[in-house]
């Protein structure tokens, strides 16, 4: 069967179903996975925020920890929904066979992959969250307006939850995420303004970071959340986000649909 990539997915309440059994999982799971979020800040900053930081000074008058601190909260958004949505789902789908489980319940395919997406960006919230004892010890956060990149980050999770599943549409095994988790987040985790300012790269590259990888616009929102101030151009930012991420939604779902329907 063909299905065309910009048709609309039909869903209902039953998404929250999908959402409520990864809870599940998860809460059965929590000590491990609350150790991540404690670790991963604490490491960046003391590492970089200290360590390269002692060498680097300030950049535009703010000190090198107080700059990475936002970009470590973007990386998290990425790095949580992505993974989830990837590895995590295609697990679900492959080897657990959760999703041919879920379909024989009136719950609808479409249903099972909106749900998996609003779990991956569930995730992001979960990360930053638990994330914020660490930099507000570190005094990294200008609060209260830090406070927003909380439900911010289930915004920048859907944007990376959709992007993730879109590979995992196309991917032939478990093993070949290794490309885009590679290729693509590595790559983005290092030119996206994250630990240098992107006005140091010719003006091609600034370019391509600005308008074509995703986790510039969320690290740009994430900062001015971070640092309280709100340039002009995190509108522009937050509209790319807003459409991209609209656009995604609908697109992944429907190459999931056409991989597992036959």
């Amino acid at each position: 069967m063909n299905y065309s990539l910009l048709s609309v997915p039909s869903v209902s309440r039953n998404v929250w179903t999908v959402w409520l059994r990864n809870a599940d999982v998860f809460r059965k799971t929590w000590k491990v996975n609350l150790i991540p979020p404690f670790i991963e800040p604490f490491l960046y900053l003391l590492a970089l925020g200290f360590g390269l930081g002692g060498f680097v000074g300030e950049i535009g008058g703010t000190s090198y920890i107080v700059f990475i601190a936002p970009a470590i909260v973007a990386i998290s958004i990425m790095n949580s929904a992505f993974f989830e949505c990837t590895y995590g789902s295609y697990v679900r789908m492959y080897y657990g066979k959760t999703f041919d489980a879920i379909i024989a319940t009136p719950v609808s395919l479409e249903e099972v992959i909106a749900g998996e997406l609003l779990w991956g960006s569930t995730k992001s919230v979960i990360y930053t969250t638990l994330m914020f004892p660490v930099l507000i010890l570190f005094g990294v956060l200008s609060l209260p307006s830090s406070f927003l990149l909380i439900p911010f980050s289930f915004l920048g999770g859907l944007l990376f939850a959709c992007i993730a599943m879109c590979f995992t549409s196309v991917t032939p095994s478990i093993d070949a995420l290794n490309y885009p988790s590679f290729l693509f987040i590595t790559p983005m985790l290092l030119f996206s303004g994250t630990f240098f300012p992107l006005s140091v790269l010719p003006a091609g590259l600034q370019v391509f970071a600005n308008v074509i990888l995703p986790l510039t616009p969320v690290v740009n929102i994430c900062r001015g959340m971070t640092f309280a101030t709100f340039p002009s151009v995190l509108v522009f930012n937050l509209v790319w986000i807003l459409v991209v991420t609209a656009l995604l939604y609908v697109v992944s779902i429907n190459l999931m649909k056409r991989r597992l329907i036959i």
